[in-house]
């Protein structure tokens, strides 16, 4: 999913398996920022989000996610909408596994769509009494539509603090395998730290996280990002 971009319930952040057990769902997202690996993808204003999400009894799910967009710097794209497809596995009592794919699409201008790319993710979690750790990869053959390799690995930890409230830790490296394709700061790597205090009232997810990257600019400097979410089940 967008990554650690789409808001986490808590549900998912304390249950082991992280999978809803409803059929159908859909999750209504408001946030300060909405953040990639740590940079801002509304030039630091806020974002309004929606997913819908089916998830069958085999493991197997599929689902959309859209945001409000704001690249800046004259660009006119002003919507992101996925679509994506994977399958959780629960591997014994203390590992689990979830692969599949992500499409990014993007609109609101004619040239929107040439940054359209897919993504292939895998995601391995350990769970135990001390909380839950999280190895995650993704990998893109064509990121942002440039014929480029595009590589993130993530290594995150999860913990309860008390009932209801719990803390996410995480640490991720993004890659690009052509500099002169797609750079960052004129560096072919960056690293991104996040964390994150994550509970829930009156059925709301409320997300703080205060997050960092190794680059300098103003769309990917230190920041608070706050985001409150809503999800139905039918």
């Amino acid at each position: 999913m967008k990554k650690h971009l789409i808001a986490l319930s808590l549900s998912s952040l304390l249950a082991v398996c992280g999978m809803a057990h409803a059929d159908l769902s859909a999750t209504i997202t408001a946030a300060s920022d909405y953040t990639f690996n740590g940079v801002s993808q509304t030039d630091t204003g806020p974002a309004l989000q929606a997913s819908l999400d089916y998830a069958m009894s085999d493991g197997w799910y599929a689902g959309t996610w859209a945001s409000n967009l704001d690249f800046g710097h004259g660009d006119d794209t002003n919507i992101e909408w996925d679509g994506y497809v994977g399958k959780y596995s629960q591997l014994n009592n203390n590992w689990s596994l979830d692969a599949g794919i992500f499409y990014y699409t993007y609109a609101g201008a004619s040239y929107s769509s040439d940054y359209n790319y897919p993504e292939v993710y895998t995601k391995f979690g350990y769970s135990s009494d001390m909380g839950s750790t999280e190895m995650n990869f993704w990998y893109s053959w064509d990121y942002f539509g440039l014929d480029v390799d595009h590589y993130i690995a993530e290594l995150a930890h999860s913990f309860e603090l008390s009932k209801g409230h719990a803390v996410r830790i995480s640490f991720d490296r993004s890659i690009s395998a052509d500099e002169g394709k797609w750079a960052w700061d004129d560096s072919d790597a960056y690293n991104h730290y996040r964390i994150a205090y994550v509970t829930s009232w009156q059925g709301f997810d409320i997300d703080l996280a205060a997050e960092d990257t190794s680059m300098d600019g103003d769309n990917s400097d230190a920041r608070v990002v706050l985001s409150v979410a809503r999800t139905f089940r039918f």
